[in-house]
């Protein structure tokens, strides 16, 4: 094989170690994300670390950067995880017998009116919702358990 007609490199098996991003307004309007990959499920920001040392807090800001293109906000840590089983769905991503991630939970505050720029490779619309309506739309349990408690996180 020439070089210009090698396979191309597998992608290397996702962390099972990741963030959750609850991105919200100082009057609790939350964003919301809807997945390329399974439309009609809305989440917040979430993502894996890309290495065993990258720092939680650089995982949470990049993966804010990367799919919702916000690069500002208070970015508070609640010093609190969720275990869970790793959908079949996306089993694959992750090593031969991975079956649990562990997700590490974050908010960030921004300014009402900051502007999203979506990853069209990752999610397909956004929306700012106030907590209890995002709770009720999110599909992660995980997810809508942290959107139901950020009031009494950030207050």
């Amino acid at each position: 094989m020439t070089p210009d007609t090698a396979a191309p490199a597998a992608r290397p098996f996702k962390i099972p170690k990741s963030v959750l991003v609850v991105i919200h307004t100082p009057a609790l309007e939350v964003l919301l994300i809807e997945r390329a990959d399974r439309p009609g499920s809305w989440q917040s920001v979430t993502g894996s670390v890309d290495r065993l040392d990258e720092p939680l807090d650089e995982t949470a800001r990049r993966e804010v950067r990367e799919e919702t293109g916000i690069t500002e906000g208070l970015l508070r840590d609640w010093q609190h995880t969720n275990e869970y089983e790793i959908f079949a769905t996306w089993a694959h991503r992750y090593a031969p017998g991975v079956r649990r991630n562990t997700e590490h939970v974050f908010s960030l505050e921004v300014p009402a009116g900051t502007p999203v720029v979506l990853s069209p490779r990752e999610h397909l619309a956004w929306r700012w919702l106030p907590w209890h309506e995002a709770a009720g739309l999110c599909f992660s349990p995980s997810n809508a358990q942290a959107l139901r408690e950020l009031s009494a996180r950030v207050r």
